[in-house]
């Protein structure tokens, strides 16, 4: 497969989407019983990518804490009023094995639904989970000094994070899987990776996996590193990332890593080995509504923003529209979508689904796609789809005042896209062999905006240029000296975006 520049995902939650598929089927359904046209419907889309979540074994004790749980049940309540036990399968971050699910057909079907995506060109991302397993786990009865043990004063003083687990050879008291400022996972336990051989233990893990699958999501991925480490459990680890990732490659040249992680520490896992990390940070602010933080967010380095992971929602988020109003999630998809790095969707985004589905669960609520949602994400996604801003240049632009204490111009996000033409043969007004450029002008702001926008190119004096919106119907023609000289003038509306391809008139 041709590696592209800035790819895109598609996240979806494997067990619901089988058992809507069990629902038609009238049976059980497994992965074999996914449609081709659902796979040909992905790869007509513009995705490089399907990560498959929670498609791992998990074992009984584990889907019990969840049944059972108060505070968890009450969520699920919430997203199904109709709730029954059998809608909750358990985590599928409480791992009793990497091998696939028997209910969703076993390793066997994972490897011939991997050939059908390939075939389409798509590449498969599956889950890896390297703090904790699920309670269950063999390695329990097999190597529990793979696993964070405690002692009755622990117990004392934190029951809260640990448990009393039954063994052929002893019970013995261990560690629930958590991160340094919440209590455990109830659902799990932790592994000890000041222990060389737990160490050991997950790279063989992460090995075998390397042949199932094209990369791999590496749940809350900083937990392991070791200052995060010690400050959880007290004990120093060695380096884990840098010696397994490259062990995987040797295995498996070209293996991407994409890391789930917070707290500023994405530079530190991108130098580690991951080819993507979580931009946590460009979401948060996003979700502040305020555009020069967010601009601010892109004046880093390109080496570091083209390995981030952009998204608006994913399994562990809110919904993105129900977290933003229909003008700013349009305005804020833009942003996000537009920038360098990988563009990450959530299965239910492109619908305008509100209701989050917990990873515990294994059914989803019926929700009514969003019209509206839906025609904004097809334009979107036919934008993205463009060589331009697949493999092409992105560059920040200077967005100035309109006039003389005109502020709103503040309010502006700018970017341009240059690229190869979109096709080998272009017709005018494109002009043959002629760079394909896109400028993205987004008034992130609850207020009118206006302001000039500095275009970086030298060659729009003497000519007539025309402006054609992706989004919309909306063009524009404009004399290339004013272009030349004050910039492309924006007068927009709250949250109004605009993209552009820029083309000369005859």
């Amino acid at each position: 497969m041709t590696r592209v520049r800035y790819p895109s995902l598609y996240q979806i939650n494997t067990r619901v989407w089988l058992t809507e598929l069990s629902a038609t089927l009238g049976r059980a359904a497994t992965l074999d019983d996914i449609p081709d046209s659902e796979l040909d419907r992905l790869a007509e889309k513009g995705f490089d990518w399907i990560w498959l979540l929670s498609v791992w074994q998990t074992g009984q004790a584990a889907q019990q804490v969840s049944r059972t749980n108060p505070e968890w049940r009450r969520e699920f309540q919430e997203t199904l009023p109709d709730l029954r036990d059998e809608d909750i399968p358990g985590s599928g971050f409480a791992i009793t094995g990497y091998t696939v699910h028997q209910n969703l057909g076993g390793d066997a079907a994972l490897a011939r639904l991997r050939e059908r995506l390939k075939k389409r060109g798509l590449k498969l991302m599956l889950d890896f989970v390297p703090n904790h397993m699920g309670l269950g786990h063999p390695w329990v009865e097999q190597h529990p000094e793979h696993f964070i043990q405690g002692a009755e004063l622990d117990l004392a003083r934190a029951p809260q994070n640990y448990i009393w687990v039954k063994r052929q050879r002893g019970d013995m008291l261990f560690a629930y899987g958590r991160d340094p400022y919440f209590s455990g996972w109830p659902d799990t336990l932790q592994l000890n990776y000041a222990n060389p051989a737990t160490q050991e233990a997950m790279i063989g893990e992460l090995v075998k996996i390397a042949g199932q699958c094209d990369g791999l999501r590496c749940d809350m991925a900083m937990l392991v590193l070791p200052d995060v480490f010690e400050r959880t459990w007290g004990q120093r680890a060695p380096l884990f990332w840098p010696k397994a990732t490259q062990r995987v490659r040797e295995c498996v040249p070209g293996f991407t890593f994409m890391a789930e992680v917070y707290w500023d520490l994405e530079w530190t896992l991108q130098q580690q080995g991951f080819d993507y990390a979580y931009d946590k940070r460009l979401y948060d602010r996003l979700r502040e509504h305020h555009a020069r933080p967010v601009r601010e967010h892109f004046h880093a380095g390109l080496d570091y923003q083209e390995k981030l992971a952009r998204f608006l929602e994913n399994h562990d988020e809110p919904r993105a529209a129900a977290t933003f109003s229909p003008e700013v999630h349009q305005a804020a998809a833009v942003i996000t979508f537009l920038s360098p790095g990988l563009r990450f969707f959530h299965q239910g985004q492109f619908e305008g689904r509100k209701k989050r589905i917990s990873p515990h669960l294994g059914r989803g609520p019926k929700e009514p796609a969003d019209i509206k949602v839906q025609e904004f994400y097809d334009r979107l996604l036919t934008v993205l789809r463009q060589p331009t801003v697949r493999d092409g240049k992105w560059q920040l632009l200077e967005c100035m005042p309109a006039w003389d204490g005109n502020w709103t111009h503040d309010c502006f996000l700018a970017f341009v896209w240059q690229g190869p033409p979109l096709t080998p043969n272009p017709s005018p007004p494109q002009g043959r062999g002629e760079m394909q450029r896109l400028i993205v002008a987004v008034n992130y702001a609850p207020n009118q905006s206006q302001c000039h926008i500095r275009l970086p190119f030298g060659d729009l004096g003497g000519k007539k240029w025309r402006l054609q919106d992706q989004l919309d119907t909306a063009g524009y023609d404009w004399n290339g000296d004013d272009l030349q000289a004050r910039g492309l003038f924006m007068d927009l509306r709250p949250w109004q975006a605009y993209v552009f391809t820029l083309s000369k008139r005859d």
